[in-house]
């Protein structure tokens, strides 16, 4: 396990090559879990835990963690299992997401792998056992699921989404909004910011997607001519927003689009790489006022 936490602590970004780090866990069976490492502040072994009244059924209580409370949420219950047995036997893997810290009970950790965002796949469709998925991928001849953490966490404490700004949307002339994320609660979290800002947008599962969208629109037109901007995730099966950026960017006809990135990664953000990458503006999830203004800023410009 010291091995372990010690490559949590030493790993670096893979950003802009397409690659990343899963820190691979089980929950209480034999099918392995991923996460990405740059989401991971650090592993432990499951401390003594806080019950407090009136939580989500999912929280098994608050932990005391370098001075911070933090809820520790069995992924286990989140996803429609049973409670995680012998939880002082366990382990919690404290993560950052969408400007939040929480504890994620786990029944095992394994170890990290480098892995490239093509060889991780969309989920199969129809059927209620991949509803909590964002991605699967192949790891030593058995499958490796990635959880919809921000599903997951909607479900336990929902997002607001009201826009409470004041905003004015001007000169949209008939564009529209790309949208690029792999999680189904992000993109309507997105969605129904925008459309209370009288905006319309199309929507893509991942960054192959929306690349194959915009291609097709350049073969007519200067993609900038249909959308207005788009707003995109950075973690996304098959294709990452970090390399959806750099394509897009390297292309004459789709280089002029404004790029939003807006990711779940708050924090332990590296500003750099979204320079380097040519996107033009960055966002951490999740604030409607903070994305309605990027968006009104971009189009009333």
């Amino acid at each position: 396990m010291a091995g372990v936490l010690d490559s949590v602590n030493q790993r670096t970004q893979l950003v802009g090559q397409n690659r990343l780090e899963l820190l691979l866990f089980k929950l209480g069976g034999i099918q392995r879990y991923g996460i990405n490492v740059f989401k991971v502040r650090e592993v432990l072994q499951c401390p003594p835990l806080t019950v407090l009244p009136k939580l989500n059924g999912a929280i098994r209580g608050v932990a005391y963690v370098r001075g911070q409370a933090i809820s520790i949420i069995d992924m286990n219950l989140a996803t429609g299992g049973r409670a995680i047995d012998d939880i002082e036997n366990r382990f919690i893997i404290v993560t950052e997401y969408n400007r939040s810290v929480q504890g994620f009970l786990v029944g095992s950790v394994e170890r990290i792998i480098n892995i490239n965002w093509e060889d991780i796949l969309p989920p199969p469709a129809g059927s209620s056992r991949y509803s909590y998925l964002t991605a699967v991928t192949e790891v030593d001849n058995s499958l490796v699921e990635v959880l919809d953490v921000e599903k997951i966490l909607d479900e336990i404490a929902p997002v607001n989404t009201e826009v409470t700004e004041q905003i004015t949307i001007e000169n949209m002339e008939n564009k529209k909004i790309l949208v690029a994320d792999d999680s189904s609660v992000a993109r309507k979290q997105i969605q129904r910011t925008l459309t209370a800002l009288g905006l319309e947008c199309d929507l893509a599962k991942n960054g192959k997607e929306a690349l194959q969208m915009l291609q097709e629109v350049s073969k007519t037109q200067p993609v900038f001519e249909k959308y207005a901007l788009m707003i995109s995730d950075v973690e996304m099966p098959e294709m990452d927003g970090y390399t959806l950026t750099s394509e897009i960017k390297n292309h004459p006809d789709m280089k002029d689009l404004y790029i939003i990135l807006h990711t779940s990664l708050s924090g332990i953000f590296n500003q750099a790489m979204v320079e380097k990458v040519g996107a033009n503006d960055f966002i951490a999830k999740f604030n409607p006022d903070e994305l309605a203004i990027a968006v009104q800023k971009v189009i009333n410009c």
